[in-house]
Protein backbone atom coordinates (compact mmCIF):
# COMPACT_ATOMS: atom_id res chain seq x y z
CA UNK A 1 0.00 0.00 0.00
CA UNK A 2 1.18 3.64 -0.84
CA UNK A 3 -0.33 6.81 0.52
CA UNK A 4 -1.83 8.98 -2.30
CA UNK A 5 -3.07 12.69 -0.59
CA UNK A 6 -4.10 13.82 2.92
CA UNK A 7 -7.80 14.75 2.70
CA UNK A 8 -9.44 17.74 4.62
CA UNK A 9 -12.10 15.65 6.03
CA UNK A 10 -13.90 11.89 6.21
CA UNK A 11 -16.41 13.11 3.56
CA UNK A 12 -13.93 14.49 1.00
CA UNK A 13 -11.34 10.67 2.12
CA UNK A 14 -14.55 8.57 1.19
CA UNK A 15 -16.05 10.50 -1.99
CA UNK A 16 -12.30 10.42 -3.55
CA UNK A 17 -11.75 6.17 -2.80
CA UNK A 18 -14.92 5.90 -4.54
CA UNK A 19 -14.35 7.80 -7.68
CA UNK A 20 -10.94 5.94 -7.82
CA UNK A 21 -12.52 2.48 -7.24
CA UNK A 22 -14.79 3.90 -10.37
CA UNK A 23 -11.82 4.22 -12.31
CA UNK A 24 -10.49 0.89 -11.67
CA UNK A 25 -7.90 1.87 -8.47
CA UNK A 26 -8.15 0.13 -5.64
CA UNK A 27 -7.96 2.20 -2.27
CA UNK A 28 -8.54 2.84 1.34
CA UNK A 29 -9.20 5.60 3.84
CA UNK A 30 -6.59 5.25 6.45
CA UNK A 31 -7.12 7.45 9.66
CA UNK A 32 -11.08 8.06 9.01
CA UNK A 33 -11.66 8.22 12.75
CA UNK A 34 -8.51 9.82 14.07
CA UNK A 35 -10.15 13.44 14.07
CA UNK A 36 -11.25 13.14 17.45
CA UNK A 37 -7.82 13.17 19.22
CA UNK A 38 -6.88 15.97 17.40
CA UNK A 39 -6.15 17.64 20.45
CA UNK A 40 -3.85 14.93 21.73
CA UNK A 41 -1.70 15.32 18.33
CA UNK A 42 -1.24 17.77 15.63
CA UNK A 43 -3.87 18.46 13.99
CA UNK A 44 -2.13 18.10 10.56
CA UNK A 45 -1.59 14.27 11.73
CA UNK A 46 -4.91 13.80 12.54
CA UNK A 47 -6.59 14.14 9.09
CA UNK A 48 -7.80 10.82 6.88
CA UNK A 49 -5.32 9.80 4.34
CA UNK A 50 -6.09 8.03 0.87
CA UNK A 51 -3.92 5.04 0.34
CA UNK A 52 -3.39 2.72 -3.12
CA UNK A 53 -4.06 -0.46 -2.32
CA UNK A 54 -1.66 -1.82 -5.23
CA UNK A 55 1.81 -0.02 -5.73
CA UNK A 56 1.48 -0.08 -9.55
CA UNK A 57 -1.65 1.62 -9.46
CA UNK A 58 -0.15 4.92 -7.48
CA UNK A 59 0.59 6.79 -10.70
CA UNK A 60 -2.73 6.16 -11.97
CA UNK A 61 -4.48 7.26 -9.11
CA UNK A 62 -2.22 10.55 -8.87
CA UNK A 63 -3.37 11.93 -12.63
CA UNK A 64 -7.20 10.41 -11.20
CA UNK A 65 -7.35 12.30 -8.30
CA UNK A 66 -5.52 15.43 -9.97
CA UNK A 67 -8.45 15.46 -12.54
CA UNK A 68 -10.85 15.49 -9.94
CA UNK A 69 -9.89 18.12 -8.15
CA UNK A 70 -9.24 20.26 -10.85
CA UNK A 71 -12.76 19.92 -12.94
CA UNK A 72 -13.36 22.14 -16.05
CA UNK A 73 -15.36 25.00 -14.37
CA UNK A 74 -17.51 26.79 -17.24
CA UNK A 75 -19.96 29.54 -17.31
CA UNK A 76 -23.38 28.54 -19.92
CA UNK A 77 -26.99 29.24 -19.97
CA UNK A 78 -29.71 26.54 -19.78
CA UNK A 79 -31.44 25.81 -23.52
CA UNK A 80 -34.88 24.98 -21.23
CA UNK A 81 -35.08 27.81 -19.13
CA UNK A 82 -31.84 30.24 -19.91
CA UNK A 83 -30.62 29.71 -16.02
CA UNK A 84 -27.10 30.52 -15.93
CA UNK A 85 -25.29 27.35 -14.43
CA UNK A 86 -21.74 27.63 -13.61
CA UNK A 87 -19.29 25.13 -12.55
CA UNK A 88 -18.55 21.49 -13.37
CA UNK A 89 -21.85 20.53 -13.98
CA UNK A 90 -23.72 19.28 -17.21
CA UNK A 91 -27.22 19.37 -15.72
CA UNK A 92 -28.89 22.09 -15.05
CA UNK A 93 -30.17 22.62 -11.22
CA UNK A 94 -32.93 24.76 -12.07
CA UNK A 95 -35.29 22.47 -14.84
CA UNK A 96 -33.02 19.59 -14.87
CA UNK A 97 -32.13 19.78 -18.53
CA UNK A 98 -28.31 18.82 -20.03
CA UNK A 99 -25.96 21.14 -21.08
CA UNK A 100 -26.19 21.63 -25.00
CA UNK A 101 -22.75 21.68 -26.78
CA UNK A 102 -22.49 24.73 -28.60
CA UNK A 103 -22.19 28.56 -28.40
CA UNK A 104 -24.39 29.28 -25.26
CA UNK A 105 -20.92 28.95 -23.23
CA UNK A 106 -20.59 32.05 -21.30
Amino acid sequence: MKRLAQAPNIAIATLWVDLLSQGSVAATVQRAFSSSIAGEIPPDQALPEVWVVDDNDHARATVLLDQLRNLPHERWLCAGCDELVEGPFAQCWNCGAMREVGPRLI
